[in-house]
């Protein structure tokens, strides 16, 4: 196909050029009562359209929509390619909805997004857990074994879906080849989370994308990693297990009909650009990563992860060298505090941290200069701090240990429930997702057992000065099942 076009991106700029008066929504109108007299908000305006016939329709598209999506579905390796205006978390919603009916049981990995446990909430479908690789030493949680997947099927042969994280938020990448191929031999679909792998089909040192091993259906981020505009991603269909009827009828059902062309136009150049050059720019980039990585690990009390963190048992059979995961614990800091340090006194934001490391993404966007400002940073932190401290020394066991399920996430959101403060919340039942943010992934989720050592985990995340989610207001009331 020809990824030189740019199918919305180009009727967009053509309607935005054609003078019509608009007796339509958006209310704006394209003037704002005679503009606003900021020029990029009126730019953004003149490029903010509603469906029309020039511009196709997202819930059931024919033309340019219909033909930048085919064109992104060939990107990725795809049969079929759908734009989402939601992120990837209604990407992963869809999916679920798509591949399992309720009471149908679906293997999850425990570290996934809270978008998967919403996405079991209103599936209905039936969770079997399945503990991820831990890797103690940098207190971070790798992917799914193959091993542990196939006897995880062959304990509940009446598994319909599985769903693999490609890759974690630090960068393993399951044996997703051998998954789906022992999946697909006993008639179970697969389903991949690649929020952070948008990138993966555009150069040959990347794991394998979803797509690309007989995946059954995919969401990537784009946003993410790839360039396009925030809340802008896609999913992806090898139609078979999961037809493409099935999937745009659950799309229809949960996604706006008034989408964002901005967000949409985006992803036709994110793609064109990804197709094109991917190629010459990760090349470049990925010696840039490796110089880096190099670098930081000369530093005194820091280490670094590189594509020789690989150990199939351990459910990281490939690596995602964009993740530049720095252990810092040699620092006597936590991940958290050298997170803040690195905003609060040298202007640099990085991903995310845990207790051991911090996540900083190197992107299409990086280059020589963006990565040099990161090993600068991190190599005064280690001029000021390497040897005031001892290593730090944190247990990671309970963090790392799965709550008992006892009733069922879509049961337990469903079920009355009562506020307990934390400190008594021990032997309850938790009524909602609590969780850290980034990266959003549940401490404890509806329906499992809160235990002393989710309590602990908690209040240590509260002393990082971490962003906690949790429904109430006050962050030390929980809703527990009860009346």
């Amino acid at each position: 196909m020809d990824h030189h076009k740019t199918p919305v991106f180009t009727a967009l700029g053509e309607a935005a050029a054609s003078g019509v008066v608009h007796f339509d929504v958006p209310g704006h109108k394209k003037r704002m009562q005679y503009g606003t007299q900021d020029p990029f908000w009126d730019q953004m305006l003149r490029y903010d359209f509603n469906s029309t016939k020039e511009l196709d329709l997202l819930s059931s598209p024919t033309g340019v929509i219909r033909e930048a999506e085919a064109l992104m579905a060939d990107a990725y390796g795809a049969d079929e390619g759908f734009f989402l205006v939601n992120g990837s978390t209604f990407g992963v919603l869809a999916m679920i909805m798509a591949a399992v009916d309720p009471g149908e049981k679906i293997l999850l990995p425990r570290n996934v997004h809270k978008s998967v446990i919403n996405g079991v909430i209103l599936s209905g479908a039936a969770p079997v857990f399945v503990d991820p690789e831990i890797d103690y030493d940098n207190g971070i949680a790798n992917g799914l074994s193959a091993q542990k997947v196939r006897e995880t099927i062959e304990e509940h042969p009446d598994i319909r879906a599985v769903l693999v994280i490609n890759p974690t938020y630090f960068g393993a990448a399951s044996d997703l080849a051998s998954i789906v191929a022992y999946c697909h031999d006993h008639q179970v679909i697969v389903l991949v989370d690649e929020a952070h792998g948008a990138h993966f089909p555009f150069h040959p040192d990347f794991p394998p994308s979803g797509m690309a091993v007989g995946a059954d259906l995919s969401t990537a981020s784009v946003h993410k990693t790839g360039g396009s505009l925030t809340q802008s991603s896609i999913l992806l269909l090898n139609e078979g297990m999961v037809t493409r009827t099935r999937v745009r009828t659950v799309l229809n059902l949960i996604q706006t009909t008034s989408p964002s062309y901005l967000l949409m136009a985006s992803l036709d150049l994110a793609r064109r650009k990804l197709v094109l050059e991917g190629q010459t720019i990760y090349d470049e980039l990925l010696r840039e990563i490796r110089r880096v990585q190099e670098q930081i690990s000369r530093i005194a009390g820091l280490s670094v992860l590189t594509r020789d963190y690989v150990d199939p048992k351990r459910g990281r059979t490939s690596f995602d060298e964009t993740k530049i995961v720095v252990n810092v614990r040699g620092l006597g800091m936590t991940g958290f505090e050298v997170y803040d340090r690195l905003k609060d006194e040298y202007g640099i934001q990085v991903e995310l941290a845990e207790t051991y490391v911090i996540l900083a993404l190197a992107c299409i966007g990086d280059d020589r200069s963006t990565l040099d400002a990161l090993v600068e940073a991190l190599s005064d932190l280690s001029r000021r701090f390497y040897g005031e401290a001892p290593t730090l020394d944190v247990p990671q066991k309970g963090f790392f240990d799965k709550p008992t399920t006892v009733v069922s996430p879509r049961n337990a959101f469903y079920s009355p429930k009562k506020k307990v403060r934390l400190e008594e919340a021990e032997g309850e039942v938790c009524g909602e997702s609590i969780m850290i943010y980034p990266p959003g992934i549940p401490l404890i989720i509806p329906g499992e057992k809160i235990t002393r050592d989710v309590i602990n985990h908690y209040l240590f995340y509260e002393e990082q000065h971490c962003m906690i989610i949790n429904n109430d207001e006050d962050p030390h009331v929980l809703l527990v099942l009860g009346e």
